[in-house]
């Protein structure tokens, strides 16, 4: 994953970027009251890219962005302003029939896997669509791919007849995901795919994550708000806040040394076994301010405990700090404070 920081050139053009986003920015027009109109910025000028076979995770509180950029990134909403890259195409110049076939490319597998499967079609019927859709194969050509995918994901194709009320949590989870791959995308957005799952069942989903990456050479982009997933499946790691990029680097180096304020407090209520690996809790005060009604400077200031009045008055810059990116004016204090 290479980082990239606000006003740099489009990225997407190396060999290994699979997917690239530049100021991708995304609004909602809303209505104040009866007479007024307001405008929600989901999305404020994000920007990173994603290497071939890798990991980036997106964390971050409920109404960071993180959904809206999954959106995004899959092509069900178009971007307010931004560009989006998939293998080096530009999403917002492409015409319907481009935009169809880079979707081929970008498959999701959504959070809760009761609600993600069609309850009236059969397993077979639910793996078998998209290569109905988007192939040329005989049924019996079809049929052999669904077999073959339900062994991969570890079920039985024998039971590719059945319906996904006849499964558990983790195994429709998987039904899921042989959905996602069964078109060997280039690239998986994994929205909180193992939230809604029990804990017993959370490493073997994300363990068979692994193993499919491995095997298809597969990019992910992983959801989470779960810090301990993330450090457990992540390369990189994309922290957000108030719909735009906190930090932005390798997962070891964000997670040895955090810079962002922010990315400290998630760290900090992170559960940790040994006494050794835990850290200084950093409890914030009030919640996130309303995308209606956005602070002035930066958007974390009125909850930051290392705040000052060029946080109240700037919005801080995404740039380089210590071997990742972070948009916080102290960033160079903040990692070496102990909380």
């Amino acid at each position: 994953m290479n980082a990239v920081p606000e006003n740099s050139r489009a990225p997407g053009h190396e060999a290994d970027t699979v997917l690239a986003a530049e100021q991708l920015t995304k609004h909602y027009a809303v209505r104040r009251g009866m007479f007024g109109h307001g405008t929600i910025k989901a999305l404020n000028g994000v920007s990173f890219s994603l290497t071939r076979g890798k990991t980036l995770a997106v964390v971050g509180e409920s109404g960071c962005g993180k959904s809206t950029l999954a959106r995004q990134l899959t092509m069900i909403e178009p971007p307010t302003s931004g560009r989006l890259l998939v293998e080096g195409e530009d999403v917002a110049g492409a015409d319907r029939a481009k935009i169809a076939q880079l979707r081929r490319r970008v498959q999701m597998v959504f959070q809760n896997p009761f609600a993600s499967l069609n309850p009236r079609k059969t397993v077979e019927q639910t793996l078998a669509e998209p290569l109905q859709i988007n192939s040329q194969l005989s049924a019996t050509e079809r049929a052999g791919r669904v077999a073959h995918m339900m062994r991969t994901v570890g079920l039985r194709p024998e039971h590719a007849k059945r319906y996904p009320h006849m499964f558990s949590g983790g195994q429709r989870q998987r039904i899921a995901i042989a959905r996602a791959m069964i078109l060997e995308p280039r690239i998986v957005v994994a929205d909180e795919p193992v939230s809604a799952l029990d804990v017993s069942i959370q490493a073997q989903i994300l363990n068979l994550f692994m193993d499919l990456q491995e095997q298809f050479k597969t990019s992910y982009v992983f959801i989470s708000h779960n810090l301990a997933v993330v450090e457990h499946i992540a390369d990189d790691v994309m922290v957000m806040y108030f719909g735009g990029v906190a930090e932005l680097g390798d997962k070891k180096t964000v997670f040895a040394k955090p810079r962002h304020p922010y990315t400290r407090s998630l760290m900090s209520a992170t559960p940790a076994i040994f006494e050794s690996d835990r850290r200084a809790q950093i409890k914030l005060q009030g919640e996130m301010p309303s995308p209606l009604d956005p602070p002035s400077g930066c958007p974390f200031h009125q909850r930051c405990p290392y705040a000052i009045e060029r946080c109240r008055m700037e919005e801080p810059k995404l740039r380089e700090v210590d071997a990742r990116l972070v948009s916080c004016h102290r960033a160079e204090e903040v990692g070496d404070v102990d909380a």
